[in-house]
């Protein structure tokens, strides 16, 4: 049984933050040895760090073996507040250099392809035109996204997360995210702008069943929608013999080939706006719509350079939205599956 720890004596005198940052290298690295290089200092200078943690905790943080260390579960749950407190103590750098001059900074954004076709551009373009000497760092986080909203949040590594909101499993827990709704999003089916189809002001979807398709693949939530529309209708999906997910790859094969396909309406909205030419058939289609959204992380404190991001995509996201009037809302993760 683990002994009752008193901070005062134990933690708050003797616990230091370097001692946490030389954890979490070691736990990181895998050994002593890897983690004493990286720091610049001897192996037994580190060894002496987690052996005084091990002590004032009174429990033993990392299992030793021949192959290096692992952390066990209490220094599982030490290195996951770790993470946190490091954070925070970043977070409130950036504030004060924010504060010493509101035109320096940086700003971290996980994305996922649907949005990079559409608000992303525009959003980074209003912001840095407001804030140029802000540096902005994004990475594609689509194939993360498709299996749970705001990939690497929890983890610190962005400040928010830019992606469409599907359905996820019901026991996926949400309920430390916030999900803003930027603007809805309908599928439509889309086809080169000289394809024989374009030039039909009604089109039965039924008609369209043996074409050429190129199709998300199969187990993938895309997928399921283009098969609900066309079951809907009483029609088995079409086949295809191209399979992608990758926006690109299907716009490049469309410019090629009379091939069909299915994208968010305000994915070709912007793509024909940058001359692509391609156009919505006007089919009407019986599948999902979605949510694009912007995603954070409740319970951590947003940076002011994070806060004007946010608040020039919700600009951008206006001329997005079917409604004028339509106000973008804030609801809880644990709910927002559109």
């Amino acid at each position: 049984m683990v002994r009752k720890i008193d901070w005062e004596t134990q933690i708050g005198r003797r616990l230091r933050l370097r001692d946490l940052h030389v954890f979490s290298i070691v736990v990181q690295r895998g050994s002593m040895a890897k983690a004493a290089q990286q720091l610049g200092v001897s192996q037994p200078s580190v060894s002496e760090v987690i052996a005084e943690l091990e002590h004032a905790l009174g429990v033993r943080l990392l299992d030793r073996s021949a192959n290096g260390v692992e952390p066990t579960i209490y220094g599982s749950a030490l290195l996951k507040r770790s993470v946190t407190v490091f954070d925070e103590l970043r977070q409130s750098v950036r504030d004060i250099e924010f504060l010493a001059d509101p035109t320096v900074g940086e700003l971290r954004i996980g994305f996922t392809e649907v949005l990079a076709t559409t608000i992303l551009p525009a959003a980074l373009l209003r912001f840095s035109q407001q804030y140029p000497r802000i540096t902005v760092y994004f990475d594609d986080v689509t194939a993360r996204a498709m299996e749970a909203p705001g990939p690497g949040l929890r983890e610190r590594k962005y400040d928010c997360v830019l992606q469409r909101m599907t359905p996820f499993p019901g026991d996926l827990a949400m309920d430390d995210l916030n999900v803003e709704s930027l603007f809805d999003n309908k599928f439509v089916v889309v086809a080169s702008a000289d394809t024989r189809w374009a030039v039909r002001r009604h089109i039965d979807l039924a008609e369209l069943v043996g074409e050429s398709w190129i199709l998300p693949p199969p187990a993938t939530w895309d997928y399921a929608c283009v098969t609900e529309a066309f079951q809907a209708e009483g029609l088995d999906p079409p086949k295809s013999s191209f399979y992608s997910i990758s926006i690109g790859v299907r716009t490049r094969l469309l410019a090629v080939h009379p091939y069909l396909t299915m994208f968010a309406d305000s994915m070709v909205r912007r793509l024909m706006a940058e001359h692509c030419a391609l156009t919505a058939l006007p089919v009407e289609l019986k599948a999902p719509s979605w949510s694009a959204v912007i995603v954070t992380l409740k319970n951590r404190t947003l940076s002011p350079v994070v806060e004007r991001f946010i608040a020039s995509t919700r600009e951008v996201a206006k001329s997005f939205r079917s409604g004028s009037n339509s106000e973008s809302h804030t609801k809880s993760a644990s709910v927002s599956r559109s």
